[in-house]
């Protein structure tokens, strides 16, 4: 039996800070091709991606995750060396053991114990891990993607390994992603003397009466599977140190986290037609340039949701909500691609200092994804 604990531990020492993964790329790719996977580098611009296929005809059932890392911060507010993989309080700490290298160890030793023991006659699986989930996420996963529609390769579903319960193991499953965009808007104006404010052009009072519109604005009230949309304000610059003097531009950056009640187009749209509005009012200038990481997408229930589900219970005893809330994740990829859904750890301590996982969970995610493949492949 591969224990999922110890691969996760071997995972953690590699310190794959994003987007540096290669060292633990290939640690995956040697279980994997031990175990009779074939094993292809996908990378791209320099970012480690990995593509591992056992089986050469459908059903195919695939896996996404990650095994870049933030980075740790000061090391000394540590308890335990956040690469050492130290086991202690019945919990395994470092960084990344939360998100989530305890995830792809669990999935990479349920595979591996499955095609050893108990192949499927029929069917393949697909494991598709990236070391640029973390970081623009540009090269990573949308890379091993369009290598894949490149040489014929295919995922009928999918699961994404993302720790995904925020209390208790197997409380939550993700069936999709709101989508998230950001506007970076720059109001110009000109330069002056505070004292003579006919002789300058401050675009200031423009930019903040379309922030005011912006924030003031109930973008919706939540869809069928999301809550409602939101938008947050989340810098206004102007670099301006000296209090006598009417400066030329001021920036300012709002947040988008929207349902599938929009898109990042129609969004972009909206703002632009305020832009345009506030600079028409105040005679000033407004330009908005636009950065949108990802589409809200849903993945809707039926008898790949309900089979995931089904494990989970039979593993933990709880029936996981359906839940869309959260971050991007690489499914914002993957869900062009095939049905897609998440389901991973108590993902509590990802991205802070002391990050850990409880090791019997790692053992239980591991039974879990076992469970899985067995219903996937019995029909």
């Amino acid at each position: 039996m591969t224990d999922p604990v110890d691969l996760t531990a071997a995972l953690v020492r590699c310190a794959s800070v994003t987007p540096d993964a290669g060292e633990a790329i290939d640690l995956v790719a040697d279980v994997l091709g031990t175990a009779g996977f074939r094993t292809v580098r996908t990378d791209r611009n320099g970012i480690p991606n990995l593509f591992a296929r056992w089986g050469s005809e459908g059903p195919v059932l695939g896996f996404n995750g990650h095994l870049d890392v933030v980075p740790v911060g000061n090391p000394a507010n540590w308890r335990h060396d956040p690469f050492a993989a130290e086991i202690a309080q019945g919990r395994l700490w470092g960084r990344g053991a939360a998100d989530m290298k305890s995830g792809v160890a669990a999935w990479v030793a349920a595979v591996v114990d499955f095609v050893r023991e108990t192949p499927p006659a029929q069917g393949s699986l697909v494991v598709t891990i990236t070391g640029d989930e973390e970081g623009d996420g540009v090269d990573g996963t949308a890379a091993i993607l369009d290598w894949m529609a490149e040489n014929g390769e295919r995922m009928d579903h999918c699961l994404v390994g993302e720790p995904t319960c925020p209390e208790r193991m197997g409380d939550t499953m993700k069936i999709g992603r709101r989508g998230s965009m950001s506007a970076f808007l720059t109001a110009y104006g000109k330069q002056g003397h505070t004292a003579y404010p006919d002789q300058a052009k401050n675009p200031l009072p423009g930019l903040v009466r379309l922030l005011d519109r912006l924030a003031a604005r109930t973008l919706d009230k939540g869809t069928a599977h999301f809550g409602a949309s939101t938008l947050a304000i989340t810098t206004i610059d102007v670099g301006n140190t000296a209090t006598n003097v009417i400066p030329a531009e001021g920036r300012a950056t709002v947040n988008i986290r929207f349902n599938d009640a929009h898109s990042g187009a129609s969004l972009s749209a909206w703002i632009e037609e305020e832009a345009d509005r506030a600079a028409t009012e105040f005679g000033v200038g407004i330009g908005a340039r636009f950065q949108i990481t990802g589409e809200s997408f849903v993945t809707e229930p039926g008898p790949f949701t309900a089979l995931v589900r089904d494990a989970v219970a039979a593993v933990t005893g709880v029936a996981p909500d359906y839940s869309t809330t959260g971050g991007t994740s690489d499914a914002r990829f993957v869900k062009d691609h095939c049905p897609v859904v998440e389901f991973g750890l108590v993902g509590a301590t990802m991205h802070q200092t002391d990050e850990h996982v409880e090791v019997e969970h790692v053992h239980q995610l591991k039974a879990v994804y076992a469970r899985i493949l067995a219903a996937y492949f019995a029909g």
